[in-house]
């Protein structure tokens, strides 16, 4: 096979090492998320696709500037995005302050910068800067990710950007982040503080729905339970004590954030989706006409740029949070289930990949890369069918916009490059 190469200060670089199966998925991910922006915003008095006016247009340059990005990432050192990986993450947490300050508000959030005339927005690049700083520090050869330290270290590494996403008015891009916590389950994190981390929610979500007071019981119940079937030392005492006067704490946390961090239209809708009010017109409004779209859609669907709820703008935000309900009225179940299928084929040839690395580094930041598009996808379209609460993630590689096409582009093709690298590494 005659291999094709090319020199980049010194290193050669082999077209032929590149996981070609992940470069196939995403062109043909971003071609169909292009597609479906162009029906999503169509317009009959700028019918071409071309129409660099129409968000269609707009979409294609954000396109060629991501493959352009994605060829220039191809074509730097191996080594590079591990050397550099906490100066990414250093001018990530800057530019998460910055925009505190300095940025431009755009749907209620203060996350964007504009800069000749485009909005950028940091929290999607943040993304990539936590991904490689959490890569780099576990590969570290004397980091133990049961080791207290180290379990302290990623927790602020993961909610310290987090939390200056919140202060920006944008809860839903702060809560992707802890999509993080599979990475430092596959470093070593114990199945114990999983499990913790996955009841945690489970908690907080039963707080808004249930009495806390009876939840508080059954806790109590939970924990005499423990102590019943441990061995009854002072220390255990201690700490099944300990746990639950922390669980009641939470409870209560939970109320209070809820009511007084979250914004009242968050409110709304995580209300609306627990079935604590219904308001079809206010804050259910999107997920119903999203409902209607998807469910007129049927088995094939009406036909490319043949949906009304589409043509007629009934669903707010149609060609950025709400992209899915467009495949589901104009292709149909049918159509949503190849969507659906292609993610899922790129989600586990991610994990294949990054499987077969040598580099631990690699390794670490390609389970990062498939849990945050995993992420992101999983709560999108949970959002599009009313089953999660709407908090204003991107489709990856569907829903319009520059900043979320080009932070996807850089999180997979840093971990294509990282795949081919592992062919120089002994």
């Amino acid at each position: 096979m005659q291999t094709l190469s090319f020199q980049m200060r010194g290193q050669k670089f082999v077209l032929t090492n590149i996981d070609w199966v992940l470069v196939a998925l995403y062109l043909l991910l971003v071609i169909m998320g292009w597609f479906n922006i162009y029906a999503a915003s169509y317009n009959e008095t700028h019918t071409k696709i071309f129409d660099f006016s129409q968000k269609y247009g707009k979409q294609m340059i954000w396109i060629i500037a991501a493959f352009t990005l994605a060829l220039l990432v191809l074509m730097i050192d191996g080594k590079f995005f591990s050397q550099f990986a906490y100066l990414f993450y250093g001018i990530s947490i800057l530019l998460l302050i910055a925009v505190i300050f300095s940025g431009r508000e755009i749907s209620g959030s203060k996350s964007w910068f504009q800069i000749a005339g485009v909005a950028l927005q940091p929290v999607e690049f943040a993304k990539v800067g936590v991904c490689l700083a959490i890569a780099k520090y576990l590969s570290a050869l004397d980091v133990n990710m049961r080791q207290l330290k180290t379990q302290l270290v990623m927790a602020a590494c993961i909610l310290f950007p987090a939390v200056l996403v919140i202060f920006q008015h944008d809860t839903g891009s702060a809560i992707v982040f802890l999509s993080l916590v599979l990475v430092l389950y596959r470093a070593g994190l114990s199945g114990t503080l999983m499990t913790i981390l996955v009841i945690v929610p489970l908690v907080a979500i039963l707080s808004l729905v249930i009495n806390k007071y009876i939840i508080i019981g059954v806790l109590l119940v939970v924990a005499v339970l423990f102590y019943l079937n441990s061995r009854r030392r002072l220390r255990n005492i201690l700490g099944i004590a300990g746990l639950y006067l922390a669980s009641v704490a939470f409870v209560f946390s939970v109320n209070f954030g809820f009511n007084h961090i979250l914004e009242p239209h968050q409110r709304s809708r995580i209300n609306v989706l627990l079935g604590n009010d219904t308001d079809l017109k206010g804050a259910g409004y999107n997920v119903n006409q999203s409902l209607i779209a998807i469910g007129s859609g049927e088995i094939f669907g009406k036909g490319y740029l043949k949906g009304t709820q589409t043509k007629y703008n009934f669903v707010p935000e149609q060609s950025t949070d709400f992209i899915f309900c467009t495949i589901g009225e104009e292709w149909g179940f049918a159509g949503s289930f190849v969507v659906i299928a292609l993610f899922m084929w790129l989600f586990i040839r991610i994990i294949i990949v990054a499987e077969r690395q040598r580099s631990k580094f690699s390794r670490l930041f390609g389970y990062g890369t498939a849990s945050l598009l995993f992420f992101h996808f999983f709560i999108n379209i949970g959002m599009a069918l009313g089953l999660l609460p709407v908090i204003g993630i991107p489709l990856p590689f569907f829903s319009y916009g520059g900043s979320s096409l080009w932070a996807f582009t850089l999180l997979l093709f840093i971990f294509i490059r990282q795949d081919s690298y592992r062919y120089e590494l002994l």
